[in-house]
């Protein structure tokens, strides 16, 4: 069987289908030899092209292996559920069944073949949380729920960096608790493994990050590097792996440092992710390591502002797509 991949659009009321309905127009994914299929109700499909002035063909799939090459102009989609709000801008809590019901399907079919990636678009986690998903914290833990993986690892990444996350979406009272010496041996090991099988990383060079200021400067200004943090990278160093031990992230992303590192590890989500958006906002993705499917992401939110108006940024859902392909075996 063809290698494929399945686009979850995510968000309704957002860009994500405006992304691959513009996608669609352009010739770029007849570079792509996987089939591409859009998770989606034609009926969102169809009054988003509308809006936007597309005329695109849209063909229907009723099994996932009749799935043809991809050829501009024409879009191909598996319903799974109806949206039931397809009106662009306005969030509608009653689209959160329609939104995890594509995603459920996407990661199931991953799960299944692992000649299928899963790409997903931005979606709006306050929405989802409102139509009826109160523990919903976002797409990486969601996945590693679906695919019963122990632990996962959200990396972001584009041609300058590349960051990795010790925790992800949690209020920063939290973190502290979270930054354990096991589960940091886990996450750099996850992040060393995959860096080297799924992104051809040959001998990865991970930076590792220090939760406080001057990554602690010795126990003055905080212990968690030296009761947690280094003690992990130690236990990894020992298995082989290339990781520094905690350097202040205040000098982390200089040059000369950004030219000797393969990945950085941040100890939480607002440490590192603004200096990758600074660097390459828009054609930056997210990657879920440490799990059995393939999964990418677009590294940008809804823009309910601009779903149905204007043309979004493509990079990002470009890259996305690309880096699902390399990786598919």
């Amino acid at each position: 069987r063809l290698k494929q991949l399945l686009y979850s659009h995510g968000e309704p009321a957002g860009i994500g289908v405006d992304l691959i309905l513009h996608l669609s127009k352009s010739k770029f994914l007849e570079k792509i030899n996987a089939p591409f299929v859009c998770i989606a109700d034609s009926k969102l499909l169809e009054s988003r092209a509308k809006i936007l002035g597309l005329k695109l063909k849209f063909i229907e799939l009723q099994q996932l292996e009749k799935a043809l090459q991809n050829k501009a102009g024409i879009v191909q989609f598996i319903k799974i559920a109806d949206c039931k709000d397809p009106s662009p801008g306005k969030l509608n809590p009653n689209n959160a069944k329609y939104v995890i019901k594509n995603l459920n399907f996407g990661i199931k079919e991953a799960s299944k073949n692992k000649k299928i990636g899963l790409v997903t678009g931005p979606i709006q986690k306050s929405n989802i949380m409102d139509g009826g998903f109160a523990g919903f914290q976002g797409h990486t833990e969601w996945i590693q729920k679906k695919t019963k993986s122990s632990n996962v690892v959200m990396l972001l990444s584009s041609k300058k960096i590349k960051v990795a996350l010790a925790t992800t979406h949690i209020p920063l009272t939290e973190v502290t608790k979270n930054i354990q010496k096991a589960k940091l041996i886990k996450i750099i090991k996850i992040l060393h493994s995959d860096l080297k099988n799924k992104l051809g990383i040959k001998d990865p060079k991970i930076t590792v990050l220090g939760l406080n200021p001057h990554a602690g400067e010795n126990g003055k200004i905080g212990e968690e590097e030296i009761r947690k943090i280094n003690p992990a990278v130690k236990a990894c160093r020992d298995m082989g792996i290339n990781a520094s031990y905690a350097i202040s992230a205040d000098t982390a992303f200089n040059k000369k440092k950004l030219k000797e590192t393969d990945a950085y590890l941040a100890m939480y989500h607002d440490q590192a992710l603004p200096v990758l958006k600074a660097m390459s906002f828009g054609e930056a993705i997210n990657i879920t390591l440490g799990t059995s499917i393939v999964r990418t992401s677009v590294d940008h939110g809804t823009a309910l502002d601009v779903a149905g108006k204007l043309k979004p940024n493509l990079g990002s859902i470009k890259e996305a797509i690309k880096a699902a392909e390399v990786q598919l075996q």
